[in-house]
């Protein structure tokens, strides 16, 4: 049963910007909600907190949405789902009275006009722990009126950042005890949101050509074409989580705890990164979800709010305590000095980035994984080790991230970044065994695969996967080519 009450927890929202210049007698301007980091509707605690202060204040409300042009090198892959899903939100955003502007250009100025064209009084945003998205917000809070207050609210995580720790932290170890601490008090229902008392006036709604943008983009990122195993939106996000048919919580959850590290077991992980990434599905709401069958099954919902709670939070933790998230800077200090010790030592091979990004080396399942990556958009987190592969530790964490970028359906996210950092620098583990090239990073190789998970079934399996997905493409262009080859007459 939904909470009976609407205000957000005091603890998930801090105050960017304070404003007291509204009089007594002056009526309050809109509050506009800025969407970027949680698309969705639905279990959205800053919707929720930008609806309830609007029918605090007797204040309309609307929600704008800023498109980045190739945002950290997103391609038709990554921004055709995020549109798709914005589309969606666009038509059932109606229900509920509320208009949805898109903006498209520098948020850094989009953002702070529409806020002074349309008279805003207090503006609620997103919290990403990103180094571009906070110097982009922290430059939208200068240029705004000084009239206008400003809220960012943590409804990505289940404890609020900020709540469940106040430093950069070393590992799992260290912050699971203070996230599992705070659960009683975070971990509850959302309350219902009600339609806002005032009507939006004043700035009008334009009408978005969702067909027409989604066709641009697509086009113009086609060097990374989307793909089909995952169908974006809210509603598809819902379906994966919990479907009568091939749900995670309802048909595919017995075997997560044992299964999900086996690449050739691709039905056992939740399939929920990319829903979660893009905000489409909240973790609050599979978390809330998958408590309810614990009974059931405690070893796998223990080890899937294991690595949905604690592990993606450590990963907001350290992309926001640790400014250098995406650089050799960022490593532990005995990390640090251990890959700089051994930066030049000889390397059995070394590849180009070309040769690493198709799949040409001496490693068929090195090879195997890279290209489901690229044809599928995921690659599973142990094997993003090419360490032995690359001139020193600052090319392979380059490489590494710039791979991670393009082709991750889920990429530039926190928890890539801290996978890629983990694989080449050893963040939140240990030191391990001191050998050549890899100093005391956590080695990994194919025989140690081999005795996790059958490799050459892996290779197969990836092998059938680009075979069919290159089929399909090229069916695809040639249909292309003969309906401009041959238009239908009108």
């Amino acid at each position: 049963m939904a909470s009976t009450t609407t205000a957000v927890q005091p603890g998930r929202i801090r105050i960017l910007k304070k404003t007291s210049l509204l009089l007594p007698d002056q009526t309050p301007g809109p509050v506009v909600y800025w969407m970027f980091r949680d698309q969705r509707l639905r279990d959205n605690w800053a919707l929720i907190h930008a609806v309830d202060l609007a029918n605090r204040t007797n204040a309309p409300v609307a929600v704008v949405f800023n498109l980045f042009d190739q945002f950290l090198g997103a391609k038709a892959r990554q921004l055709g789902f995020m549109l798709k899903g914005l589309r969606q939100i666009h038509r059932q955003i109606e229900s509920l009275q509320i208009p949805f502007f898109l903006l498209q250009g520098d948020a850094k100025e989009t953002i702070p006009e529409f806020m002074k064209e349309c008279g805003a009084s207090h503006l609620v945003t997103d919290f990403s722990p990103l180094r571009d998205i906070r110097s982009c917000k922290e430059e939208v809070v200068k240029r705004t009126s000084v009239a206008l207050a400003i809220d960012e609210v943590d409804a990505h995580n289940v404890v609020p950042m900020w709540a469940a720790s106040g430093k950069l932290e070393y590992s799992a170890r260290t912050i699971r005890g203070k996230i599992n601490k705070l659960l009683p008090e975070y971990l509850v229902e959302f309350p219902e949101i009600e339609p806002p008392k005032k009507k939006w006036v004043g700035v009008g709604e334009k009408v978005v050509d969702w067909d027409s943008l989604i066709d641009r983009v697509v086009r113009e990122g086609a060097e990374v074409p989307e793909v089909e195993w995952c169908v974006p939106g809210e509603d598809a996000g819902m379906e994966v989580l919990m479907g009568s048919q091939e749900g995670f919580l309802t048909k595919r959850l017995r075997n997560y705890s044992t299964d999900r590290n086996n690449p050739v077991k691709p039905k056992a992980l939740s399939g929920l990164s990319p829903y979660l990434h893009f905000g489409q599905v909240s973790a609050q709401r599979c978390a809330l979800e998958a408590r309810k069958v614990r009974s059931t099954y405690p070893q796998a919902v223990d080890t899937f709010l294991e690595e949905l709670i604690v592990r993606r939070e450590l990963s907001d933790n350290f992309c926001y305590y640790q400014p250098h998230y995406d650089s050799l800077e960022g490593a532990w200090e005995w990390a640090r000095k251990s890959l700089m010790d051994h930066a030049s030592d000889k390397r059995e091979h070394t590849y180009s980035l070309e040769q690493l990004e198709k799949g040409q080396t001496a490693d068929p399942l090195w090879n195997a994984s890279q290209l489901e990556m690229v044809y599928q958009g995921k690659m599973h987190g142990f094997m993003r080790q090419i360490l032995e592969w690359t001139e020193g530790p600052e090319e392979a964490l380059s490489v590494s991230i710039y791979l991670n970028n393009k082709y991750e359906l889920d990429g530039r996210d926190p928890s890539g970044y801290v996978g890629c950092m983990w694989s080449i620098c050893g963040v939140h583990d240990q030191g391990w065994k001191e050998r050549p090239v890899f100093g005391k990073i956590r080695y990994m190789n194919y025989a140690g695969c081999k005795r996790k998970f059958n490799v050459d079934s892996y290779i197969s399996y990836v092998k059938s996967l680009v075979s069919v997905t290159k089929k399909k493409r090229k069916a695809e262009e040639q249909l292309t080519r003969d309906s401009i080859d041959h238009p239908k007459a009108k």
